[in-house]
């Protein structure tokens, strides 16, 4: 009986305080904080067990280990609610009358509090580590998207340009695991090559392809972006834009890579 009444009020709280609407962008963005704690450190549990190699990596790449392992979990995990909003449900269809622009829900905003967290966790292990996980243009492609998702995420607005934007974290499980090979001494391995191409492909599909759909979106969309505050109107315009340029220039990199690894192989 007892333990009922504690299962009662527990729930109680939940309902009435961490998850009342107010409170639900910061009350995720805490869960995201949290979940990558303790992602970094079941990441290290397990590779300790699993993987040889691992006691005998330097301190700064074992941080560097556990950190994309982190990231990974944060992409498979944002990509798969992504495609959930904007694919299968109707919270962005243009069935729906009124702007896309000024469409969210408790799960769109709770998702996004939880990568808000993951952003400031991997912001502030790039900073303590520097430049050791990420120079400049990292500090500046996770400076922008914290801007970009916060904002959708409090105001409620953007959100399914931010989504869209989104999905291309489903190239980060496929760079990590060539770090992964490559530190593990798998490097030329047909595995090596396989997340080589695999790489090549996803990327041009999630962040170039996608992204031209964007900008053609925005564009059909215009006069709804124009009823956003000026403050998100010109995170629409601008965070893409800048995102797209880094991406094309990485992508350059990627295109040779690709290029002489298959030379090799030849």
């Amino acid at each position: 009986m007892a333990m009922t009444a504690y299962t009662n009020q527990a729930q109680a709280m939940m309902r009435d305080y961490l998850l009342a609407d107010p409170l639900v962008p910061y009350t995720s963005v805490l869960i995201g904080v949290i979940l990558c704690k303790m992602t970094y450190d079941l990441t290290r549990i397990l590779s300790s067990f699993y993987f040889k190699g691992y006691s005998s990596l330097t301190k700064i790449q074992r941080v560097e280990w556990n950190n994309r392992g982190m990231s990974s979990a944060h992409a498979i995990f944002i990509t798969a609610i992504s495609l959930y909003l904007v694919v299968t449900t109707d919270l962005f269809s243009d069935r729906l009358k009124g702007p896309i622009t000024f469409r969210s829900s408790v799960i769109s905003t709770s998702a996004l509090g939880v990568s808000v967290g993951y952003f400031i966790t991997d912001l502030a292990m790039i900073f303590w580590a520097y430049p050791s996980l990420g120079g400049m243009e990292y500090v500046l492609h996770h400076t922008l998207s914290l801007v970009a998702i916060a904002y959708t995420m409090l105001s409620g607005e953007g959100q399914f340009y931010t989504y869209m934007i989104l999905i291309s974290e489903t190239t980060t499980p496929e760079i990590n695991m060539r770090w992964f090979l490559d530190t593990a001494g798998l490097k030329k391995s047909s595995a090596y090559l396989v997340n080589g191409i695999m790489i090549f492909v996803v990327w041009l599909v999630a962040r170039i392809f996608l992204f031209l759909y964007v900008f053609y979106h925005i564009y059909l969309h215009y006069s709804q972006v124009m009823q956003m505050h000026l403050f998100g109107y010109y995170l629409v315009l601008t965070v893409p834009s800048v995102l797209f340029v880094m991406n094309a220039v990485w992508f350059s990199k990627i295109l040779k890579g690709v290029k002489k690894t298959l030379s090799k192989w030849s």
